[in-house]
């Protein structure tokens, strides 16, 4: 397994997520392996998955999480699949030290 869900990617860095819809809360979890062994971060929200209602509390959980815009973060694909890739726009030096400490691997 790759250790972190992260890597850089131009203007930014790739972010790969598996989303629980419907959830009790709104959270960051823990790293974990897809059937491929690529680290994903496991996140959580508490809107359906309709209407595109999930997604968007996703991108506010991370905007808010790394305390970046809105605007900075892109679905790049797995718009309607659980698995997710995310451009996350900004300096990838400053992104890539930022996100590790939330990604933080005893994080459930």
């Amino acid at each position: 397994m790759d250790d972190l869900p992260i890597s850089p990617a131009g203007d930014g860095v790739r972010l790969r997520v598996k989303l629980a819809p419907r959830a009790s809360r709104n959270a960051l979890g823990a790293i974990a392996a897809d059937a491929d062994g690529r680290a994903l971060l496991k996140c959580s929200v508490t809107a359906p998955p309709a209407d595109g209602a999930a997604n968007a509390a996703l991108v506010r959980l991370l905007a808010k999480s790394l305390d970046l815009p809105k605007s900075a973060i892109t679905i790049t694909a797995g718009q309607s699949d659980r698995l997710k890739t995310l451009h996350l726009a900004g300096a990838p030096e400053e992104l890539m030290r930022r996100l590790p400490p939330l990604l933080g691997k005893d994080r459930r």
